[in-house]
């Protein structure tokens, strides 16, 4: 059902030092932050010739980064993100296979301008899962 890993997400501090890591330090190139109001973050995106890392930053009062932040001061790996054909197909098997779909269940429009949806990490080995539809 899964296909390729599109991004390995990591919640960090501070936004402009993490992207300095990539691009100045790794030689990676690093997109312009990018808000995300309806996700409650700020994202830039690390391009790889294989997938992509995509750096969090909390944005706005009630951000889920804030709290992984409060929990996990220095940063760390959010969530990993792998693409599905069909992102209501994909949720109905899980949510019959009994995983936990967060949320509403709704698939919302994520940083890339396609339809998301997140996986309670609970059911994936403590990782929390994000499918984006392709």
């Amino acid at each position: 059902m899964i296909g390729r890993l599109n991004h390995v997400a990591i919640a960090v501090p501070d936004l402009e030092a993490a992207a300095a890591t990539y691009r100045d330090t790794l030689g990676a190139r690093v997109s312009e932050p990018q808000a995300e109001p309806d996700h409650g973050v700020t994202v830039v995106f690390v391009e790889l010739p294989n997938t992509k890392i995509e750096l969090l930053h909390p944005l706005g009062e009630g951000s889920p980064i804030a709290a992984f932040l409060e929990r996990s001061p220095a940063g760390g790996i959010h969530h990993l993100c792998f693409e599905v054909e069909d992102i209501l197909a994909a949720r109905d098997r899980l949510q019959a296979e009994g995983a936990r779909v967060l949320g509403d269940g709704e698939p919302k429009i994520g940083a890339h301008g396609k339809p998301v949806l997140f996986l309670h990490p609970k059911d994936f080995l403590g990782s929390l899962i994000e499918l984006e539809q392709v």
